[in-house]
């Protein structure tokens, strides 16, 4: 399936809609072909209209029940050359899942495995204020599970055959209350870390300091996009994104980085950016009120 497109003089936007149109939607009716698909969405920045030029394809791919990877393999092979494969399920960690890394047409296109059963239940889950953030690999505060409905809320669907997704895209457009109220109460963890991280300035801890800090400004980060009903599923980019939320408070981001970006070695210094740290885990509670 290696081909060309004809790019438009216009703009970017106009070349990702052309590379959309003439090559993802094509292929994800291909992939709705393979045992288990249920059907697949653009996802990631280039859904939620924050990519740039460089942003790579985020394909998801959503299935039921036994994927037929060794037919994902043959697909990616016949889209990006011989050397391209797609993992097993589970092969990249209990909640990334699994998927291939492609380059097609000189454009990289990912795609990821998404088990529709288990973002349904995670679905079901945060409408009660169940959630974790789980151990995975490349995400170091953990993964957040209601990721799998903030992922699929702002993504454009290119294939689905049974309407499955279509019907779940538009309940998880609506910001469940409960997962709200939960994550914001879990702001007292935001201010029990900045605690344990003042006990390790004596020692000039900076590691475990860093640590700690780091976990504070991400539930931060977390209980302002949940107090404002915005879905948030990943630590990359999240005290921007965070920052440029109406009820953040005033100059969120920059103090956020400032807390670990000026975090230092000494006792004094450890000591200082502990201090904005506390101060700013107070100011995201005034930040965020619940009745």
């Amino acid at each position: 399936m290696n081909r060309t497109y004809p790019l438009r003089a216009a703009g970017v936007d106009d070349v990702g809609v052309e590379f959309e149109n003439v090559v993802l939607r094509p292929l994800a009716e291909r992939l709705c072909l393979v045992d288990g698909v249920v059907g697949v969405t653009l996802g990631g920045s280039r859904a939620r209209g924050t990519h740039t030029t460089d942003s790579d394809y985020d394909v998801g791919i959503y299935y039921r029940g036994v994927l037929d990877t060794d037919a994902l393999t043959g697909l990616a092979q016949e889209c990006a050359g011989a050397g391209a494969s797609a993992t097993r399920t589970g092969e990249w960690g209990p909640w990334v899942d699994g998927g291939a890394w492609l380059s097609i047409d000189g454009t990289a296109v990912d795609w990821l495995y998404r088990d529709l059963d288990r973002v349904t239940a995670v679905w079901q889950d945060t409408q009660r204020g169940v959630y974790g953030f789980h151990a995975q690999t490349g995400h170091p505060f953990g993964f957040a599970d209601f990721a799998y409905p903030g992922e699929l809320a702002p993504a454009v669907i290119l294939a689905d055959p049974s309407g499955q997704l279509a019907a779940l895209r538009t309940e998880v457009q609506h910001y469940p209350d409960p997962l709200r109220n939960a994550l914001v109460r879990r702001l007292w963890e935001a201010e029990f870390v900045t605690v344990l991280a003042r006990k390790a300035i004596s020692r000039a801890d900076a590691t475990y300091v860093a640590g700690c800090l780091f976990r504070a400004m991400c539930l931060c980060a977390h209980a302002l996009h949940a107090h404002a009903r915005r879905w948030l599923v990943i630590e990359k980019g999240a005290v921007a994104a965070a920052g440029a939320l109406p009820n953040a408070p005033a100059d969120f981001t920059a103090r956020a980085h400032a807390v670990l970006g000026r975090l230092g070695t000494t006792p004094e210094e450890l000591t200082a950016a502990v201090t904005r740290a506390e101060q700013l885990v107070e100011d995201t509670r005034s930040a965020c009120p619940l009745s």
